[in-house]
Formats: structure tokens, sequence, C-alpha cells
């Protein structure tokens, strides 16, 4: 059978619907737990560990926000629903939520602070643990902004910074009554690269 060279051609030029991966069809769908590492930060800075003290905190770099925005345009792009936000209370968590929520309320939320900025670590684990199991409204996903430490404690083994980079992805299915499972994380580039 031969194709009117019109169909030929479009299929040709269309090759990036074909290439979309897995992932984004799953979350168009919703349904999970989306733990975002908070943007890339201004490593010359010292944290003081010291909430609402911003000037003595990492904070996000102008790359940092640069790139939190470029995430936020391609997860708009990608078609992927995002209702509840929820933030950790340390200024580069709260602000790369910020820019990543388009507008839309951030909840900040001990539940996901950074573990150098609490005495009560099983709390604030447990607090984490809760948040991922906790099903999102039908039709959408929930996004979490937090801390790399924080996913290595909930998951019982060490996180590397190249497994677990800044504005990456950890998407975690929940799972009642009271579990979750980590699917897959995403580097801040998969997310770039699928959204073209």
């Amino acid at each position: 059978m031969r194709l009117p060279r019109r169909a030929l051609a479009l299929l040709v030029a269309t090759p990036a619907a074909a290439a979309v991966p897995d992932w984004v069809a799953e979350l168009r769908r919703g349904g999970f737990v989306l733990y975002m590492r908070h943007g890339v930060t201004d490593r010359s800075q010292v944290d003081t560990g010291r909430l609402g003290d911003g000037a003595g905190q990492r904070n996000l770099s102008a790359a940092g926000v640069r790139l939190a925005g470029e995430v936020s345009d391609a997860i708009a792009r990608l078609g992927i629903p995002i209702g509840l936000v929820r933030s950790s209370p340390v200024f580069r968590a709260s602000d790369t939520a910020a820019i990543i929520a388009r507008g839309q309320p951030v909840e900040v939320t001990m539940d996901l602070v950074a573990d150098d900025y609490t005495a009560d670590i099983p709390a604030a684990v447990a607090g984490l643990r809760r948040a991922l199991a906790a099903p999102p409204a039908p039709g959408t996903n929930t996004l979490l902004v937090g801390h790399i430490q924080k996913l290595a404690m909930v998951l019982g083994r060490s996180v590397a910074q190249q497994e677990f980079p800044e504005n990456g992805v950890a998407v975690f299915r929940p799972e009642p009554p009271a579990g979750f499972a980590l699917r897959r994380i995403l580097a801040p580039q998969d997310i770039l690269a699928a959204a073209g």
C-alpha cells in the first residue's frame, strides 16, 4: 500500500508525538505524588538551619530560578495536571514550589522540612511518609517540594546527587491504606527533553 505524499510528510514531520515517554502518559492521567527536590542553589551560601532567615539559608541561584521556570513550563506543555502543591518551609524549596505552581496556592508544611532544620527527624520523616501515601484528587498529581536527605530517609538508602539532582522528581504511586511505591526518578533534563 502506498501512502499519499501528504500523509507520508505528516508522518515524517511528527516524530516527537510518537516519542513521548510512557511516564508522560501515566502522569497525564494523574494519581501520582511527585516529590521534587528544590531547584539549583548557590553553594557559596552557608546554611544556618534557621527557618525564616532567608539570608542565613542556601537559596536558589539565578540558574536555579531559570531552571525551575523551564521545568514548570515543560510540565505545563506536557499536560501533566498538578493539584495540591506542598513545600518545605526552607526558602530554596518554597521558592521552587512557587515557581512550579504557576500561581496556584502552595501549602508550606513542616512535614517536608529539611533534616537539618528540625530537631524531630522521626516526626519529619513520618510526615513525608504520610504525604507520599495520600492519594491525589482524581485526575491530578500532588506536588511535594523538599530535600534529598528526606527522600533517602524514606527510602532507607543513600541517594546520590546524580540520581536525584536539584529539580529532579521522584514519582510515587500511593498504595492504600498507608503505603507508596517509588515508580521512577526523573532528572530535570528528562522532563525538558520530553516537552521538546
